[in-house]
């Protein structure tokens, strides 16, 4: 179990930690650095105020799922810019002052503001606020709305990595009866995709079926690494909007990207993945106590002797090597930290029936091809995966992340792409990561005495386990910590009243495991345990005796010549504190029970003397 400090990293990184990021951020390419930006283009026609018997309205499961996501981005990714906009209000505030379009909140980072600003339009009071607020008006142009998104990405300062627009309706054909708006709209989409843009259709339920077809399908964009394929069905729950929300907003950021190396002149461009990271809570922010705003921290070297300021060339770094110091420049103490240029090399192919679970010893990475870096990665990753799988064997490489991390052996273990019934990928086609452990990784474990158990007690421990089984994903168990600390958080920034209770998923289901067990555990204690054992007794300590008498530990006897060369060296506290009290036991000095005061009890017997 791990220590509650560990859940907080440092609160300012090291000086070589900043020195990797920036080397590792050096590595990828400038086009993908930025902030992602999410754009939730809500359609706020009548239609979608219409409950279908449920008392949940299209638009409610709209602004609970846009709220979850504002909530998780708080928590994940406070940087990135996200805006709600209605189309089909009857007032409008835009920047362009296209009819019947409102900008409820433009492109910013989420905050507590925005959220309790959505919590005013759910339910039926909000449904009363909207109509009253805005209005509904059918007379409304797709076409400007996606127009009006776009200037909201051309409006922001920041440089953005990701541009997104979300788009929730129930209506598949909003322009059945106007030609000339569903023209402006295929043409504002097809804009949208040559700069970059991605739309994204969440389709909600309506009576009769959603049928995409009708419009939407010459409007939607797709992101590179996506495939239209067979398009999900419509979403007739807040879960099923959700799962569809959270594939599409969570974000594919690769580690790195760097090339992998076939032979000297072959080699394509890939792009790193982390498929499991660790989960901290956020870095504590420091606030000046009078404004509450954030406090930058700097540091200074000063001259210990003058006091005087020193800057970064008059310091210099230095290794003690043989009771010297060995002093180098710091163009040296960085080229000491580069083995080698970044990238994965080709050593050989092993088959997989070498690659052995002991073998990872850490979460492994994924690697995917990277056609925008180097044109035709994608064909021959392709054919190395292929070729791979078809083979059964593994690609051995040396790999390094970024110049001033060492290389590893890794294996390249190929993955098959998976899809459902619905031809929906569940696992992606690449290959995996495999850090190959070194010899000092290994470890001789001293086993414990096995203790052979009977063919009836296996048996019975067989239908334990068999009752016990369940399918075990890992997305299932949430740490209770974290999510109880969020909550908190959330209680806070939304003046609750009191903070939502996690539910802790890792705690065992005593009363369902005793339920499906019924008798076998007594059974399997009658097998095991003899009849008088009570596993809630105190363990009685046995003493070990030797020839009948209770074997007693030697005591450490000090000499009183020893006593006085440790008294004029003043070197006592190395002895004991049993030695110490035997010392003054023999003496007949009262010493207490400190060390201390033991040893001042001696220093003044033997200075007398």
């Amino acid at each position: 179990m791990s220590e509650w400090v560990s859940y907080y990293r440092s609160e300012e990184p090291e000086e070589e930690e900043e020195e990797e990021q920036q080397e590792a951020q050096a590595v990828a390419d400038h086009r993908f650095s930025g902030r992602d930006s999410l754009i939730f283009l809500v359609d706020a026609s009548e239609a979608m105020f219409e409950s279908d018997g449920d008392g949940v309205t299209p638009f409610d499961m709209t602004v609970q799922c846009i709220r979850n996501v504002y909530t998780s981005k708080i928590i994940s990714s406070d940087r990135d810019q996200l805006s709600v906009v209605f189309y089909g209000t009857e007032k409008n505030k835009n920047s362009a002052d296209f009819k019947h379009i409102y900008v409820l909140q433009e492109l910013d980072n989420p905050g507590a503001k925005r959220v309790l600003e959505l919590d005013q339009y759910r339910g039926d009071e909000g449904r009363v606020l909207f109509r009253k607020t805005f209005g509904h008006n059918a007379d409304y142009s797709l076409g400007e709305a996606l127009w009006a998104c776009s200037n909201l990405f051309s409006d922001v300062r920041v440089r953005l990595s990701h541009k997104r627009i979300m788009l929730f309706t129930n209506e598949d054909d909003p322009h059945a009866n106007d030609s000339a708006k569903a023209k402006l709209a295929r043409t504002r989409a097809g804009d949208l995709r040559d700069t970059g843009i991605i739309l994204d259709l969440m389709h909600l339920k309506k009576p009769g079926g959603f049928d995409i077809s009708l419009f939407y399908r010459d409007i939607i964009n797709i992101a590179e690494d996506e495939d239209l394929g067979i398009q999900p069905e419509e979403s007739r729950k807040l879960e099923d909007l959700m799962k569809k929300v959270r594939a599409k907003e969570t974000k594919k950021q690769t580690l790195v990207r760097l090339n992998l190396y076939l032979n000297k002149d072959l080699s394509l461009s890939v792009g790193v993945y982390n498929l499991v990271q660790k989960a901290y809570k956020p870095y504590p922010v420091k606030l000046y106590r009078e404004t509450n705003e954030p406090v930058k921290t700097k540091t200074r070297m000063f001259n210990g002797k003058t006091g005087s300021l020193l800057l970064p060339s008059d310091t210099k770094r230095a290794q003690t090597y043989g009771n010297r110091q060995i002093v180098l420049e710091k163009e040296e103490t960085e080229e000491l930290k580069r083995f080698d240029s970044p990238g994965l090399f080709l050593i050989g192919f092993k088959p997989l029936s070498m690659l052995k679970q002991h073998h990872h010893i850490r979460p492994a990475q994924f690697i995917y091809p990277e056609e925008s870096l180097v044109s035709g990665s994608t064909t021959l990753f392709n054919a190395l995966l292929m070729k791979c799988l078809e083979r059964e064997v593994m690609a051995l490489c040396r790999y390094t992340a970024c110049r001033n991390t060492p290389p590893r052996f890794v294996a390249l273990v190929p993955q098959e792409e998976e899809v459902d019934e619905q031809k929906v990928q569940i696992a992606p086609p690449g290959f995996h990561i495999i850090f190959l452990p070194y010899a000092d990784d290994k470890r001789n474990v001293d086993f414990t005495e096995k203790v052979p158990a009977s063919r009836e007690q296996v048996d019975k421990m067989k239908e334990i386990i068999q009752k016990l089984r369940f399918k075990y994903r890992t997305d299932s168990f949430e740490n209770p910590v974290l999510q109880q600390h969020f909550r908190n958080l959330e209680a806070l920034a939304l003046a609750m009243m009191e903070p939502e209770q996690a539910e802790d998923l890792t705690m065992p289901k005593a009363e369902e495991m005793n339920r499906r067990l019924g008798n076998l555990v007594e059974e399997f204690k009658q097998l095991v345990y003899p009849p008088d054992y009570s596993p809630d007794a105190k363990a009685v300590k046995r003493k070990q005796a030797s020839d009948g008498q209770a074997e007693k530990r030697p005591k450490v006897e000090v000499s009183k010549d020893e006593l006085w060369s440790h008294v004029q060296k003043g070197t006592l506290g190395k002895l004991t504190v049993p030695v110490l009290k035997d010392a003054c036991r023999l003496y007949g000095l009262k010493g207490g029970g400190k060390k201390q005061e033991l040893m001042d009890a001696l220093t003044e017997y033997f200075s007398e003397r």
